[in-house]
């Protein structure tokens, strides 16, 4: 049979409208402890009486002792809701891990509950039975998410319940009821609470027990909500950023295609780097590729806004230094500040694949390899500068002879600007050109020829390129 025990708020020390409890010392063989503070309804007798009863009964949940003028710490604070003035529903006293006295706090409604739910409450303990919990549901919206949650009933047994996951959805939450009610005591866990205790089995040890475990199991249901919602976030992000990546547009056309693409940004599958490549109407193939200075989100956004509206003007036919011209207009319009510029290189190649016009503006030159011959650049002489630096700009466009049979390969400087070695030299233009060779004569082509430069320049960099890079290969067999 328990013990009954003062309650909470008949004994209070209220600083800063907080209820610290006391509780009585246990007895020893010269002196008896007595209740502190007063006693509502009874004579003070019996309540000390009842205190030294409990004070025995749960003598290892008496506090250590603390050096006089040593205040104590709180770092657990429980808010009791209960509304109960016949005085039958008693908290004792409780410890946290480190043997400190847990901080109660005690509403007699919902509504001083929710004025009390301050953000050092770790916990709320509920008693089910609020006589108010019915009225104030059927004005409260359900809790989102939770199990059983909808529209309430005027014999919602856990009206209480669902209120209080409504106004502290992050704050972990005990139910007391009766040893009677345990179908409701299950239930209302099913609803959200973390655990449930009886009414007549309450005591020091169980209840202290009970916050620790229910403060824990909300913080890993809600580690786990932020993973499940981070991983879900993740996804989306990812079938977004593929969904951005150009889907090339080359049917009719006898030239092979092949593309590698490394953003600079950790877990990233999108950076400034941009490519995309069309076939237009009159058998010309057009191919692009860019770089917004930065490696951010916002540097990546506007790069796709350059890629849409660069296959938009070539489909509506514009080319070279008109095609050019308006991009400038676009990412000036688009661009977060005056300080992002893009580089770009436009290569339009005639229907009959022997030839091509060349645009650069402020672009590495592309590589071109012949059987035969070793690979080499493009001239870059006479390019304009890089899309956003100086206002109403030109690009000159340069005729290009390419031959029957061909490769040319367009990259951003995410591949040249890596290092060799642990110094403070990089593989620069005339570097990757040596690196092609050596695969060419390997007699990689293809995807195995990107595969393998990419690859290279990561090793000779140590690791991760920091920059993004893109690289694409357009290649024609005559015959």
């Amino acid at each position: 049979m328990s013990v009954p025990v003062p309650r909470q708020r008949d004994t209070p020390a209220t600083e800063g409208g907080q209820a610290v409890l006391h509780t009585a010392a246990p007895p020893t063989a010269t002196s008896t402890a007595t209740s502190t503070g007063t006693t509502t309804g009874t004579a003070g007798g019996a309540a000390t009486a009842t205190a030294v009863a409990f004070a025995q009964a749960t003598a290892q949940a008496t506090p250590p002792a603390t050096p006089q003028g040593t205040p104590h710490t709180f770092p657990l604070t429980l808010l009791v809701i209960e509304d109960d003035p016949a005085g039958g529903l008693t908290v004792p006293e409780i410890l946290d891990a480190d043997g400190h006295r847990i901080r109660l706090r005690t509403a007699r409604n919902l509504t001083e509950a929710e004025r009390l739910l301050t953000p050092d409450v770790h916990c709320i303990l509920l008693d089910l039975s609020l006589p108010d919990a019915g009225a104030r549901m059927a004005e409260a919206p359900a809790v989102p998410g939770a199990v059983g949650a909808g529209a309430p009933t005027a014999v919602d047994q856990l009206a209480a319940l669902r209120q209080v996951l409504r106004i502290a959805p992050r704050h972990a939450v005990l139910v007391l009821t009766g040893e009677d009610d345990a179908e409701r005591a299950a239930e209302a866990v099913r609803v959200g609470a973390q655990d449930f205790l009886y009414r007549d089995e309450l005591d020091g040890r169980l209840l202290s027990r009970a916050i620790r475990y229910a403060v824990e199991r909300k913080r890993a249901d809600i580690a786990q909500y932020k993973l499940a919602e981070s991983k879900l976030r993740a996804q989306e992000n990812a079938r977004l950023e593929r969904g951005l990546l150009p889907t090339p547009l080359l049917e009719g056309s006898d030239l092979r295609f092949a593309a590698r693409y490394r953003p600079g940004r950790s877990r990233a599958l999108l950076g400034g780097d941009f490519y995309d490549t069309v076939r237009t109407p009159d058998g010309t193939v057009h191919a692009m590729i860019g770089d917004v200075c930065g490696h951010g989100p916002d540097e990546a956004a506007l790069g796709v806004e350059l890629r849409i509206a660069w296959r938009a003007l070539t489909l509506a036919g514009l080319c070279g230094d008109d095609l050019l011209a308006t991009l400038q207009e676009v990412l000036e319009v688009e661009r977060p500040n005056e300080e992002i510029f893009a580089t770009l290189c436009t290569v339009d190649i005639a229907p009959d694949g022997r030839r091509a016009g060349l645009c650069l503006a402020g672009h590495p030159a592309p590589l071109i390899s012949r059987p035969g011959r070793r690979a080499r650049l493009l001239p870059y002489e006479n390019s304009g500068p890089a899309l956003g630096l100086l206002p109403r700009a030109r690009w000159p466009r340069r005729q290009v002879e390419l031959g029957g049979t061909w490769s040319l390969m367009l990259y951003t400087d995410g591949l040249i600007e890596g290092r060799i070695g642990e110094g403070k030299e990089r593989l620069g233009q005339d570097g990757m050109v040596d690196m092609i060779n050596r695969h060419l004569d390997r007699g990689l082509s293809g995807e195995g020829l990107l595969e393998a430069s990419v690859t290279e320049a990561r090793r000779l960099n140590g690791g991760e390129l920091t920059d993004d890079v893109a690289v694409v290969l357009l290649s024609r067999a005559e015959g």
